[in-house]
């Protein structure tokens, strides 16, 4: 019943084209995804409203306040130009510092000593197109003379007039007082949704570790409950009913084989009692053999059909096991040499796996003369190599010894016994705790079996 789960690879690897580049892109997992729907949007929204706010509001607040200042410039030049005396002009220009808040002084016979042009400054070409619509006479402008000041050097027909701006004058404060509410209401956004989605993904990951835990034989952890948003609540619901079904199914499957098994079993006894009365001709012994071949394929098909099995998940040490097998196949005279490394405690069914690591050794030195057991951690598994040096599978034929009572032609089939069950058992074993079984060619010479467990 079990079926290998997909590699995080194969779930991961995009669409070719277009879509695949997008893809790529695109978060990969759905709390960035929900993350990035919800925040797209908004920050979109601020930077059309954004846009909007400096090409309008901000330019013509902007342009105003430069003609504002630059009105306030061309009355002093043109009352300083009526002044009969230097004390009139003294006069212009304390009542321009006392109400206009322009520190203006005045140069007679000075001169701007070169052409002077704007530059990519927004303030700069909006304060220079008010002068020259307003005043009229050649200027400069320097937007970096003092901290917060700005000073317009303006050229009159008898001197050089100097005039400091505060740049409060040309700015609106409600520039940043928008850019605060933007960027404000954007980070308080983006920390509740991703308080929200938090929320909100969490028992969709509860329901895939559940998922993944019943996938590798263990029980649902404790904490596994229905929450989160209905869909997630019925997609919970329906796995939880899945599970029950595949259970009940599994178990309706071996008490109806093992009672097959029971009433199979009483006809072979007779069978044999009935043999043992004959003589030793040799129809006897064939008739004899070919019974105990029937008990041997009952038994090997009631082991099938147990497959999972009621045994419970523990922490087990997958290299005492390992050696265990090694030991009981060297007891039926195999010669069989085992290494293993580092930590390799792993939460699993240790009876199903030992039968599991036995049908695969018992494969092995059924066609070979020295059998070897490598056992260690790899990326996220533990990993068991059955290598030995007989005369190996053909490629072509490696994914069908795995099904049920395929038995390869000649002498590498029959010649060693069995029913063929072996390995398709093995494969039932190993997929029921979310692994499997591959078959390579050995370093050897001959079959290389290896078993992958997740951690």
């Amino acid at each position: 019943m079990a079926v290998p789960e997909l590699s995080r690879a194969a779930l991961m690897q995009p669409r070719p084209g277009p879509v695949g580049a997008v893809k790529r892109l695109l978060p990969r997992t759905l709390f960035g995804r929900a993350l990035l729907i919800i925040v797209t949007p908004v920050v979109l929204l601020q930077v059309v409203a954004t846009w909007i706010f400096y090409d309008r509001h901000w330019d013509t607040m902007t342009h105003r306040l430069a003609h504002a200042v630059a009105g306030e410039v061309a009355m002093v030049v043109e009352q300083l130009d009526r002044d009969a005396g230097p004390e009139e002009r003294r006069r212009t220009l304390e009542m321009a510092a006392r109400h206009m808040d322009l520190i203006i002084t005045f140069e007679p016979g000075g001169r701007l000593t070169e052409p002077w042009s704007p530059s990519g400054n927004t303030l700069e070409q909006t304060l220079s197109r008010a002068i020259d619509e307003r005043v009229y006479l050649p200027h400069s402008i320097d937007t970096r003379v003092a901290h917060e000041w700005i000073e317009m050097r303006i050229e009159v027909p008898d001197g050089l007039l100097s005039v400091m701006s505060p740049e409060r004058r040309l700015y609106s404060s409600t520039t940043y007082i928008f850019l605060l509410w933007m960027v404000g209401a954007a980070m308080v956004l983006f920390a509740i949704a991703i308080i929200f989605m938090r929320n909100q993904i969490r028992p969709i990951r509860r329901l895939a570790a559940a998922a993944d835990s019943f996938g590798k034989g263990r029980d649902l952890s404790p904490s596994f409950r229905l929450e989160g948003a209905a869909e997630v609540r019925q997609a919970a619901a329906a796995f939880l009913m899945m599970r029950e079904r595949l259970k009940r199914q599994i178990s309706q499957r071996t008490e109806m084989l093992a009672g097959v098994s029971h009433d199979l079993r009483t006809p072979l006894t007779r069978m044999k009692l009935q043999l043992e009365m004959f003589g030793d001709e040799p129809e006897v012994e064939e008739l004899k053999a070919d019974v105990v071949e029937m008990q041997d394929m009952i038994d090997g098909y009631l082991a099938f059909a147990r497959g999972e099995g009621t045994e419970a998940p523990v922490p087990v040490d997958l290299a005492r096991l390992v050696q265990d097998v090694a030991a009981g196949a060297r007891r039926d005279g195999a010669s069989v040499e085992v290494e293993t490394g580092g930590d390799l405690l792993v939460q699993l069914r240790p009876n199903a796996v030992k039968r599991c690591l036995a049908n695969l050794v018992n494969n092995a030195r059924r066609h070979a003369k020295h059998v070897r057991i490598t056992a260690a951690r790899a990326a996220g598994v533990v990993e068991v190599l059955v290598d030995d040096d007989g005369p190996g599978i053909p490629a072509a034929v490696r994914d069908e010894v795995f099904k049920p009572f395929f038995r390869l032609d000649g002498p590498k089939g029959r010649a060693g016994g069995g029913v063929g069950l072996g390995l398709t058992i093995a494969r039932d074993v190993a997929r029921s705790h979310g692994g499997d079984i591959h078959l390579q060619e050995s370093p050897s010479g001959g079959l290389r079996a290896v078993l992958r467990l997740p951690v």
